[in-house]
């Protein structure tokens, strides 16, 4: 499990660390290890950029991102490719789920202005593991709706660093970005490597 420096309400799970959403056993070994509580809310997750407020824990319905004031209230996403990315304000904390199609649509800076409308300045940003350029193969209509994020994967395919193409979103906050690629890294759930229905977790919360 990652914990971003500097972060007091934000972690990033592994595959060993299952996907506490659905696995009770899961979700109280990571609650217990972060020492935070079992009641965690979720989300129904769309590739959308549909931002909802949370007040209480489980399913909250479909979006891809949620931010809460309440205290100690854990907000969790599932990825196996996608990025989790946390957003921390004052007294405010969000996480967002996002995929090429979710940051292309502009969930992460939906995330960070529906804080801001609330009255919670986000102030910095952790960006967990997701699929790296180095593995991200896409095709010409993906490139085209990422100009200024473009590379090459480790085979010499076009590729995106959609995890650039995030922190670019931010508006110039502090962002830590997390090294790791789930499609490189076997410790990681990885969609494109393995077509697994299995997720890790990006876990904030309001300390």
């Amino acid at each position: 499990m990652i914990l971003p420096p500097g972060f007091r309400g934000a972690a990033f799970g592994a595959a060993a660390d299952g996907d506490g959403r659905s696995h009770s056993e899961a979700r109280r070994a990571v609650s217990e290890h972060l020492g935070i509580p079992e009641a965690w809310a979720w989300l129904h997750q769309v590739h959308g950029r549909g931002v909802l407020r949370a007040e209480r824990p489980g399913c909250l319905g479909e979006a891809d991102a949620m931010f809460t004031t309440v205290t100690g209230l854990p907000l969790a996403v599932g990825t196996a490719d996608c990025f989790p990315v946390v957003v921390a304000a004052e007294a405010a904390s969000g996480i967002a789920h996002a995929g090429w199609r979710g940051v292309a649509a502009g969930v992460v800076p939906a995330l960070a202005a529906a804080m801001e409308a609330a009255g919670h300045l986000p102030r910095r940003s952790a960006i967990g593991p997701g699929i790296g350029p180095c593995c991200f193969e896409v095709g010409p209509e993906v490139g085209a709706r990422f100009p200024g994020h473009r590379a090459r994967t480790s085979w010499g395919a076009p590729s995106i660093d959609l995890g650039a193409a995030i922190a670019s979103q931010l508006g110039g906050i502090e962002v830590w970005v997390a090294p790791q690629c789930t499609h490189c890294d076997p410790a990681y759930r990885s969609y494109r490597r393995d077509r697994t229905r299995h997720r890790q977790v990006g876990l904030a919360w309001e300390p």
